[in-house]
């Protein structure tokens, strides 16, 4: 359903703005209390917020594991899906998070890819067919000088035609 309408959408706007205000307005990320504040052009950079606030705020006044956790999970993933293009794969595997302190104020994560990460994505997944990229993060305040906790990702990639002879055979 969200691919028909982004499909849609990218003949009027740009894919950042459908990026953005697409994960802003669906209720499945809405829930996790996290918004995204910054996208750039080129969707290499997302910056996500996580206000702290009623919803989300746990017994002993920070911000509850679980949407800090739940703010994280599905950026890199969708990142990854739009910036590698329709002949990739692209699949959320394992995901940790270590939390290193309450986070007691709004809380904020950089999703950053580079050029060089996108080419060597590309070539591993040309010479091994099928990759596992691990990527780390960390949630800080806003300043980035107080780190909360650190996510590490796991993102399955894989050749969409070799994928699914892969999935034939099984």
């Amino acid at each position: 359903m969200y691919a028909a309408i982004t499909k849609v959408l990218n003949k009027f706007l740009k894919q950042r703005t459908i990026f953005k205000y697409g994960f802003n307005i669906t209720p499945m990320y809405r829930r996790s209390t996290g918004k995204i504040v910054e996208v750039s052009d080129d969707l290499y950079k997302v910056k996500v917020k996580i206000p702290i606030s009623y919803k989300n705020r746990n017994y002993v006044g920070s911000i509850y594991g679980g949407s800090l956790f739940s703010a994280t999970d599905p950026i890199f993933m969708t990142q990854l899906m739009w910036v590698l293009g329709d002949q990739y794969v692209v699949w959320d595997k394992s995901a940790e998070i270590k939390f290193k302190r309450p986070a007691k104020q709004d809380s904020y994560v950089d999703f950053i890819l580079t050029k060089n990460d996108i080419q060597i994505i590309k070539e591993r997944v040309v010479e091994e067919k099928e990759i596992d990229l691990i990527k780390d993060i960390k949630i800080t305040n806003k300043e980035s000088s107080v780190v909360y906790a650190e996510v590490s990702k796991t993102i399955y990639i894989a050749d969409k035609s070799y994928y699914k002879n892969k999935r034939k055979k099984n």
